[in-house]
Protein backbone atom coordinates (compact mmCIF):
# COMPACT_ATOMS: atom_id res chain seq x y z
CA UNK A 1 0.00 0.00 0.00
CA UNK A 2 1.61 3.50 -1.01
CA UNK A 3 2.04 5.80 1.79
CA UNK A 4 -0.75 8.37 0.28
CA UNK A 5 -2.96 5.08 0.67
CA UNK A 6 -1.99 4.61 3.80
CA UNK A 7 -2.24 7.96 5.30
CA UNK A 8 -6.02 8.30 3.91
CA UNK A 9 -7.04 4.47 5.47
CA UNK A 10 -9.01 6.14 7.99
CA UNK A 11 -11.06 7.56 5.82
CA UNK A 12 -12.50 3.67 5.27
CA UNK A 13 -13.89 3.90 8.98
CA UNK A 14 -15.56 7.61 9.04
CA UNK A 15 -18.97 7.65 10.68
CA UNK A 16 -19.54 10.03 7.71
CA UNK A 17 -19.28 7.21 4.87
CA UNK A 18 -22.91 6.38 3.47
CA UNK A 19 -26.33 8.22 2.67
CA UNK A 20 -25.44 10.90 5.67
CA UNK A 21 -22.88 11.98 4.14
CA UNK A 22 -24.64 14.89 2.06
CA UNK A 23 -24.96 16.66 5.48
CA UNK A 24 -21.10 17.54 5.92
CA UNK A 25 -21.37 19.79 2.54
CA UNK A 26 -23.58 22.90 1.98
CA UNK A 27 -26.15 21.67 -0.68
CA UNK A 28 -25.75 23.64 -4.33
CA UNK A 29 -28.31 25.59 -3.65
CA UNK A 30 -28.66 28.82 -1.72
CA UNK A 31 -28.92 27.40 1.88
CA UNK A 32 -30.85 29.72 4.85
CA UNK A 33 -28.75 30.75 8.07
CA UNK A 34 -31.20 28.49 9.88
CA UNK A 35 -30.46 25.64 7.30
CA UNK A 36 -27.09 25.52 7.60
CA UNK A 37 -27.07 25.29 11.50
CA UNK A 38 -29.27 22.54 11.35
CA UNK A 39 -27.16 20.57 8.85
CA UNK A 40 -23.90 21.70 10.41
CA UNK A 41 -25.13 20.61 13.70
CA UNK A 42 -26.58 16.92 12.49
CA UNK A 43 -23.24 16.52 10.73
CA UNK A 44 -21.38 17.70 14.05
CA UNK A 45 -23.37 15.10 16.10
CA UNK A 46 -22.34 12.26 13.72
CA UNK A 47 -18.48 13.62 14.24
CA UNK A 48 -19.18 13.07 17.95
CA UNK A 49 -19.36 9.49 17.71
CA UNK A 50 -16.63 8.78 14.98
CA UNK A 51 -13.62 6.70 15.85
CA UNK A 52 -11.18 8.60 13.16
CA UNK A 53 -12.68 12.41 13.96
CA UNK A 54 -8.80 13.34 14.70
CA UNK A 55 -7.48 12.22 11.90
CA UNK A 56 -10.38 13.98 9.48
CA UNK A 57 -9.90 16.79 11.26
CA UNK A 58 -6.04 17.06 10.82
CA UNK A 59 -6.12 15.65 6.98
CA UNK A 60 -8.41 18.71 6.71
CA UNK A 61 -6.37 21.65 7.84
CA UNK A 62 -3.45 19.80 6.45
CA UNK A 63 -5.02 20.17 2.79
CA UNK A 64 -6.75 23.37 3.82
CA UNK A 65 -10.30 21.87 3.18
CA UNK A 66 -12.73 25.33 2.68
CA UNK A 67 -16.09 23.77 2.86
CA UNK A 68 -17.96 21.06 5.41
CA UNK A 69 -17.63 19.70 8.51
CA UNK A 70 -14.41 17.65 8.94
CA UNK A 71 -13.32 16.14 11.99
CA UNK A 72 -16.32 17.77 13.72
CA UNK A 73 -15.62 21.24 13.17
CA UNK A 74 -16.84 23.36 10.12
CA UNK A 75 -14.54 25.92 7.45
CA UNK A 76 -14.50 28.71 10.38
CA UNK A 77 -13.64 26.62 13.09
CA UNK A 78 -11.04 24.98 11.49
CA UNK A 79 -9.39 28.53 10.26
CA UNK A 80 -9.45 29.44 14.04
CA UNK A 81 -7.03 26.48 14.46
CA UNK A 82 -4.67 27.71 12.34
CA UNK A 83 -2.63 30.33 13.26
CA UNK A 84 -2.55 33.20 10.42
CA UNK A 85 0.73 34.28 8.72
CA UNK A 86 2.23 37.32 8.75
Amino acid sequence: MSAQRVEEAWQLRAACRGPQSAVFFPPNTFERKDDKVERESRAKEICRTCPVREPCLAYAIKIKEQHGIWGGLNEAERRSLVPARA
